[in-house]
């Protein structure tokens, strides 16, 4: 019979330590196994995405590459409502128009200016933040983000127009407000 001393079994623990302990994964979308991938938005969506159409087929897309982009225009007084992306960071670049954009931290601190056209504002991933126009005329902005597929979660709808909707109880202990108030806002969002 073979006995194994201390010093060989903290051996042995730490390589089964080392074996089934999963080594960190970066949150960055892969990098691409090809150079151009247009997205086949008639296909079924998969885990990685949308599948390529042919190249021959359509000018190059962002597909794959990690990066997306959204155009918004907003009317004067336009909202773009306090949402999350759980995928991405987002930068904000004014083409035309004054936009207050605002975003909250993890520590509750609220941070906004508006911008003017040329101005950029960047917002770190998963952060509540909003767009919204205070100028006179139309705005529009180009967005950014660091992921082909950065995910929407808006604040309003996720709070007040659930299916099924979460109870009242919940609500009204986190806002501190009565059934009343809470069934007024769920109302509006079809709830």
């Amino acid at each position: 019979m073979v006995s194994l001393s201390s010093s060989a079994y903290q051996l042995l623990f730490c390589l089964l330590v080392l074996v089934f302990t999963p080594f960190p994964s970066h949150s960055a979308d892969p990098d691409p196994l090809q150079d151009i991938c247009v997205a086949d938005l008639n296909a079924t969506f998969s885990v990685n995405g949308y599948p390529c159409k042919p190249i021959s087929q359509s000018f190059p897309g962002l597909n794959t590459l990690g990066i997306s982009m959204a155009r918004a225009d907003l009317s004067v007084g336009g909202l773009v409502p306090p949402h999350t992306h759980p995928r991405a960071s987002e930068t904000v670049v004014v083409i035309n128009g004054e936009v207050l954009v605002g975003l909250v931290t993890t520590d509750n601190v609220y941070y906004s200016k508006v911008l003017t056209a040329g101005q950029m504002f960047a917002i770190p991933r998963g952060l509540v933040h909003f767009q919204l126009n205070v100028g006179q005329e139309k705005a529009l902005i180009l967005v950014a983000f660091n992921s082909q597929l950065p995910g929407i979660t808006l604040v309003p709808t996720s709070l007040f127009g659930t299916t099924p909707s979460i109870p009242n109880q919940v609500l009204t202990k986190a806002f501190q407000v009565g059934d009343d108030v809470i069934n007024e806002i769920k109302s509006k969002f079809g709830a």
